[in-house]
């Protein structure tokens, strides 16, 4: 009954779409359980690079099932776009995707509602993508939101269409000042879109614990960072969704008694896009040197990530609350050329050293990084396959790490090919 959860330790963007790729190749299933295509997990395999925001990596192998959970938010336009691309480039989707009937629709007044609120000056700029997550979740916890199997039955869906648009298009007109959106437009474009998705509907909580109980493994697929949980991360500016392993359960329908292990994906050093604090955020002209380095570009929307050193501040949060087995180490080749490198141990905050993470976002904002300064290893570490080959500066560096986190680093990733990664 193996049980594995995948999640990003820090802000995102942590390489979690290469690990879970590389860990599905045992795998019998694989289940994305939050987020929704604000995500972008890119997996390159040989010459081919793919970047996937809805399906789960496992896509890409062979034989692999893969399950959206009703934790997932779904654009249907989105979806099969990427279905598209997926079947141009000779992946096989068939029955191997599979869409739980109670993950919510994201609707076209979501994203226009997302996007005006980035837009106007009433609201704090979030840096959300604009692809209308916040407001889907909104109406899922408002209880007026569509479902799968509301999209699905064309006289429920249109019911459910009517009654969101006579409050929407009033917001949109009264408020904000858009031009209110057409039942008929949206009708003409979702039904087709829900006749598509039917074959892939299933009672998505029935499929993972049957596998479960069937002594398949299940991999979870995490998206966004535990930094960006919307209960424990850097709130306000957060995503919408329980991105840490609390979004298992709920998002999926499978009790936390199913769980074995929960890998903690994390960078060699961090970085963060859109909005929020970050304390350990390097000055400017570092900051773009480390963006080079490690092509820290957001595979969603194309903005430059935000660059600093490894925080363990941070780190001991998203260890504690997401209580991590195993940590993958990833990008640590992008350190190579570093004579020194730092590390955040604490936190100066108004003459006070903190080493626990400020709940309060204005108080993050003040914060500033307290370093210790570890040597380099000036040395290519690409073509090293065995941990115990790093240079002898590379492991003290893991080591350092996983002394004060507690966890131990199990794999270590020095390039974005499958072969570059090394698992204990």
């Amino acid at each position: 009954m193996p049980g594995i959860v995948c999640i990003g330790a820090q802000w995102g963007d942590e390489g979690k779409g290469k690990i879970v790729d590389i860990l599905s190749e045992k795998a019998d299933m694989v289940i994305r359980y939050a987020g929704g295509n604000n995500a972008g997990h890119t997996v390159i395999v040989g010459d081919d690079t793919y970047i996937l925001h809805l399906i789960p990596s496992g896509i890409i192998r062979k034989g692999k099932m893969c399950l959206l959970g009703n934790g997932v938010v779904i654009d249907p336009i989105a979806l099969f776009s990427e279905i598209d691309i997926l079947l141009s480039k000779g992946i096989h989707i068939g029955n191997n995707l599979m869409i739980s009937q109670n993950a919510h629709v994201i609707m076209p007044y979501h994203r226009i509602l997302d996007g005006i609120r980035e837009n106007g000056e009433a609201f704090q700029k979030i840096g959300t993508t604009r692809r209308g997550i916040g407001p889907c979740y909104v109406d899922k916890a408002g209880r007026t939101g569509i479902r799968i199997i509301d999209l699905i039955d064309k006289d429920i869906f249109t019911e459910l269409v009517k009654m969101n648009l006579a409050e929407k298009n009033a917001i949109l007109e009264k408020i904000y000042g858009h031009e209110p959106l057409k039942l008929e437009d949206i009708l003409n474009e979702y039904i087709p879109l829900g006749e598509k998705i039917k074959p892939f509907v299933v009672d998505g909580a029935k499929v993972a614990n049957d596998a479960l109980s069937q002594n398949l493994n299940v991999l979870f697929e995490g998206a966004q960072g535990a930094l960006l949980d919307v209960d424990f991360g850097t709130y306000p500016y957060v995503t919408s969704s329980n991105s840490g392993v609390t979004g298992v359960c709920s998002g999926t329908g499978v009790p936390p008694t199913r769980i074995d292990r929960i890998i903690g994906v994390a960078k060699a050093y961090c970085t963060r896009v859109g909005e929020g604090p970050f304390p350990s955020e390097l000055p400017p002209e570092e900051n773009q040197l480390m963006r080079e380095r490690g092509d820290e570009y957001g595979a969603t929307t194309g903005r430059p990530r935000r660059c600093g050193w490894f925080d363990l501040v941070s780190s001991k949060l998203a260890s504690r609350v997401n209580g991590l087995t195993e940590i993958v180490l990833t990008k640590l080749d992008v350190l190579d050329q570093c004579e020194t490198i730092s590390i955040c141990t604490g936190y100066s905050y108004k003459g006070e050293i903190l080493r626990e993470f400020p709940i309060r976002a204005d108080v993050l904002w003040e914060c500033k990084p307290v370093y210790e300064q570890l040597p380099g290893w000036m040395s290519p570490t690409t073509d090293i396959r065995k941990r115990a080959d790093l240079p002898v500066n590379a492991l003290k560096y893991i080591e350092r790490i996983e002394q004060e986190l507690n966890v131990p680093v199990k794999g270590i990733s020095v390039g974005s090919k499958r072969d570059q990664t090394m698992f204990e």
